[in-house]
């Protein structure tokens, strides 16, 4: 091997080890749901408090609750909404993941995707890996209530699919979503 091809090869491996190193994120999607954490609210921040110890916030809950294009004839939720960066199911919404699971169980042929969707903050990669942690935690609720794993694709979209155009909380809590879609 000649010197000239050695040091194309070894150009070429450091241009690879540079272009891979910048798509990694330093945001690390742990696994929130079990892992002891108290989840960040307004009470445990520090200097989040007045004077009496009580949670204070200049910046109001978004509560998004589901509306009519949320649900489909048969009046179940097909869109599970999530809090800003996490992937974990909030309890408002496990009625909606229960009645597809008995749907689902009693109609083993019947077969569902559920779609994992982000705001646009974040990097594409970071987005579209959150989309298929929030999928998958959907899956998993429904396989821990019976239904089989066959009957269940998870796929990401990211931030690609927005439900809602624009920015600002109120759109962003609408795009944090999972949508449980027939196939």
């Amino acid at each position: 091997m000649t010197i000239s091809t050695r040091s194309l090869i070894l150009s070429a491996i450091g241009a690879a080890t540079l272009a891979l190193a910048g798509c990694g994120s330093s945001v690390k999607l742990d696994d929130q749901a079990g892992n002891g954490a108290a989840p960040i609210t307004t009470a445990n921040v520090p200097g989040n408090a007045d004077s009496n110890g009580v949670a204070s916030s200049n910046v109001a809950p978004v509560v998004v609750a589901p509306s009519n294009a949320d649900a489909d004839a048969a009046g179940l939720t097909r869109v599970i909404y999530f809090d800003f960066d996490s992937f974990v199911v909030k309890s408002e919404f496990s009625g909606a993941v229960e009645a597809h699971a008995k749907r689902l169980n009693a109609v083993k042929s019947k077969k569902v995707v559920i779609e994992g969707h982000t705001d646009e903050r974040g990097s594409r990669e970071y987005n579209l890996a959150l989309g298929q942690k929030r999928a998958e935690a959907v899956q998993k609720s429904l396989t821990l209530l019976g239904v089989s794993g066959d009957q269940i694709e998870s796929v990401s979209f990211g931030e690609e699919r927005p439900a809602v155009q624009g920015s600002g909380e109120e759109v962003w809590a609408k795009n944090r979503r999972a949508e449980i879609k027939d196939r």
